[in-house]
């Protein structure tokens, strides 16, 4: 993160600088789509259209479709373009809410699909935990352990984000406890305890969280999420410490004191929600974070603040789980975010997702279950989503396209602080990491029509937060994308401006 291209992390006393990172002699390129995307937005109707209004009323006949923003025609769809029902082509720079690595239609991913050696893995969806391929140990080492955040050599494959942290939850619930017992064996009262939901089977443990977290809407998972009532409305939720998460200021430069203290703030507040959970006889077993709060409203915080996170889990015994199911795979210009944090050691478990195309958790050796059937479903994963995945990897590898990401976010945050120079009324506080990039509106309702605008003149955006705009493009986004999005965006904020 910078305060004129994006936010790098420096290790002396876990401050950012400002650091652009030159792109390596300029050799990504836009991938084999480019030349079968379309070079510009071409709009033929306001967004939704009167198709997807039609589908969107046909659909809400069998499930309720508010979420629904308009429907897309995949088939034509190609690259950073994605086409609606209407025919309206847009330059996506949200992505299927950030969850595609390299484009729409992708030849190394078609090429997936059609290689024979992976028919059979489409075609038969094994039970994983039970019944896994031949090749799938190959797999898992040629993919998911091929980019294995440093320090991690265990990883445990799941379907989606939720479940990925809902069972990353109980590996460190399980690790807590076996520590507790000493490496003994659970006695009987906890056995039959534990099938009653009662003590000491299901003891009176805690998990600590942070305000604006989002991790999910499984109910372990939407324990810990605090963004928007309607995730959790009517649910029973357990009573689990909440703190507050960093509210930087910016510049950076200009506010070095003050965000220091901020972060301290919630450092201590974490000290003392550890310490009142432990006197209500709960005690905290885990601490869970975003490295960038995204749902809740691209929320960032320093490196040092994360070291201190993890020196406190350690104080107290607890684990240390990163959730990266949205900031990793290569967007923050590094393969997962944490590693911009200098952490003194690797975090204890990372949950993945998104444009991981599979779920999952890595974790240290400590969190491994020591019986089989305590991380488990069905399932557990889809190994099919590995083979896309191993097309995805090669690219990236070969277009090198974290060095691509780097630059093309410096090019992004550039202009976008150059527009937000011109209109300070309507945008504020741009931040990112690689492309992973926000800027604040001043009210939601100003964020609102400006979202609107901008994608009827083609570039869909997502928003996060209460006011925030938000940007999860692929990563094969290149500087000609970013053209298109800051030309519109200057044409719009100049006529809401006026």
């Amino acid at each position: 993160m910078a305060l004129r291209s994006v936010l790098h992390c420096c290790s002396r006393g876990g401050r950012w600088r400002r650091r652009v990172m030159p792109f390596a002699g300029g050799q990504a390129r836009a991938l084999a789509t480019a030349g079968l995307e379309p070079s510009a937005p071409q709009m033929i109707t306001e967004v939704p259209g009167p198709r997807s209004v039609q589908l969107t009323k046909e659909l809400n006949t069998v499930q309720e479709s508010g979420a629904v923003q308009f429907f897309v025609d995949y088939d034509r769809s190609q690259g950073n373009y994605i086409v609606d029902a209407d025919g309206n082509t847009m330059l996506d720079l949200y992505t299927q809410i950030a969850s595609i690595p390299l484009g729409y239609n992708h030849p190394r991913i078609i090429e997936a699909f059609k290689d024979p050696k992976n028919q059979a893995t489409f075609i038969n969806r094994p039970a994983m935990g039970v019944y896994p391929g031949a090749d799938h140990v190959d797999r898992l080492r040629n993919t998911l352990l091929s980019v294995a955040p440093p320090g991690l050599r265990n990883v445990q494959t799941m379907a989606c984000g939720a479940c990925s942290v809902e069972h990353g939850l109980k590996a460190m619930f399980m690790t807590y406890q076996r520590r507790k017992r000493g490496g003994a064996a659970p006695k009987e009262e906890e056995l039959t305890s534990c099938l009653k939901n009662q003590p000491p089977g299901c003891p009176h443990l805690s998990v600590l969280s942070f305000n604006n977290a989002f991790h999910g809407r499984t109910m372990g998972a939407l324990s810990l999420t605090h963004t928007k009532w309607a995730h959790k409305l009517d649910f029973p939720q357990p009573d689990w410490p909440v703190a507050d998460f960093p509210r930087l200021q910016y510049p950076l430069d200009q506010f070095t004191a003050e965000n220091r203290r901020e972060e301290q703030r919630c450092l201590d507040m974490v000290r003392d929600l550890m310490a009142q959970w432990e006197k209500k006889q709960s005690p905290v077993a885990a601490i869970v974070s975003e490295p960038v709060q995204c749902e809740g409203g691209d929320n960032y915080a320093s490196p040092a603040f994360f070291q201190g996170l993890q020196d406190i889990a350690r104080e107290h015994g607890a684990s240390l789980m990163l959730d990266e199911v949205q900031t990793g795979c290569g967007i923050t210009g590094k393969f997962w975010a944490h590693e911009h944090f200098d952490l003194r050691e690797p975090p204890d478990v990372v949950p993945f997702a998104k444009k991981m195309l599979t779920g999952g958790f890595y974790h240290k050796d400590e969190q491994r279950p020591t019986e089989p059937y305590r991380i488990f479903n069905t399932w557990v994963g889809d190994p099919s989503r590995l083979a896309l995945l191993e097309a995805v990897l090669d690219v990236i590898r070969t277009e090198r396209l974290t060095d691509s990401v780097r630059d093309v976010g410096d090019y992004l945050m550039e202009g976008l602080l150059d527009i937000q120079g011109t209109f300070p009324g309507l945008l504020s506080r741009a931040r990112g990491l690689g492309i992973m990039v926000a800027v604040d509106c001043p009210d939601p309702a100003t964020r609102e029509t400006i979202a609107a605008r901008v994608r009827d003149k083609g570039v869909n955006l997502g928003s996060s937060g209460t006011s925030t705009l938000r940007l999860r493009p692929t990563l094969t986004l290149q500087r000609h994308h970013v053209d298109v999005f800051l030309d519109i965006l200057r044409g719009v904020l100049r006529d809401v401006a006026h």
